[in-house]
């Protein structure tokens, strides 16, 4: 399982609008990987840890989190990783030398705090400016802006994580099915969740005013999914409805 945390009043408020979530879907799907939940987290601090400590219940749950680790007063994710994790926030050596040896003197009073992170944590190198990022575990914090935070998540992913590239590759395919309001479809959906449970189903209705049309999707491992198929066209025919199925949609982590 992998997810995000994308942090920040600046994007809940509309001032800012997110690009990471889009960046990290197509990083996963590159490997092979996808991404299972998102969650946008203001900068209230109980809030913060609240949502930490949750993520960080779920085992081996890879979490990326983007923002909040820089030195002023609304940069909070250290601290409540540090508190969610129930462990002291200590000054990292590492990042301490980094830090003296970009800004020299003017690394303090206060650049100096983002040297201050979780105890047990590992750094997370920064091509841009070699201010770092952390890890705790499996979960990766890196800054807010895009140019600094993609090619450290790249490298969190390359570094620890190619075990799971292309573990068990995806296959999606769609049905276009004409005529038939999507409630009606609902037995059907439910018999292949229940004889395939590797798969997932998916339905989207189409919205155009007087187009009657849902669109099926079958996604999983290649056979799984071959199975399911089989089974859904037969039922299709079988309730005389109105089908077509749609060419392999292209996913991005080379599978079709």
């Amino acid at each position: 399982m992998i997810g995000a945390l994308i942090i920040g009043d600046e994007l809940l408020s509309g001032r800012r609008r997110d690009r990471h979530m889009a960046f990290l879907i197509e990083a996963l799907a590159l490997r092979g990987l996808e991404l299972s939940f998102v969650r946008f987290v203001g900068d209230d601090a109980h809030l913060l840890t609240d949502n930490l400590r949750q993520t960080l219940a779920l085992e081996e749950a890879v979490v990326f989190s983007f923002g909040g680790i820089g030195a002023t007063p609304d940069d909070r994710t250290r601290q409540c990783l540090a508190q969610a994790a129930g462990v002291p926030l200590t000054p990292h050596p590492g990042a301490v030398a980094l830090l003296e040896e970009r800004f020299g003197a003017a690394a303090y009073p206060h650049r100096i705090r983002m040297a201050h992170l979780p105890q047990g944590a590992e750094l997370i190198p920064n091509p841009v400016n070699r201010v770092p990022g952390f890890s705790w575990r499996h979960h990766h914090c890196v800054p807010g802006f895009p140019n600094m935070a993609w090619p450290m998540v790249e490298w969190v992913l390359d570094t620890h994580y190619p075990h799971l590239f292309h573990r068990m590759p995806s296959v999606l395919r769609l049905v276009r099915v004409h005529g038939t309001p999507e409630s009606e479809l609902v037995p059907v959906m439910e018999s292949l969740m229940e004889a395939f449970p590797e798969i997932r189903v998916s339905s989207l209705p189409s919205t155009r005013a007087g187009c009657r049309e849902v669109e099926l999707g079958v996604k999983g491992p290649a056979d799984a999914v071959a199975g399911a198929m089989q089974r859904l066209l037969q039922a299709l025919e079988a309730g005389g409805m109105e089908w077509a199925e749609m060419p392999p949609a292209d996913l991005p982590d080379g599978s079709n």
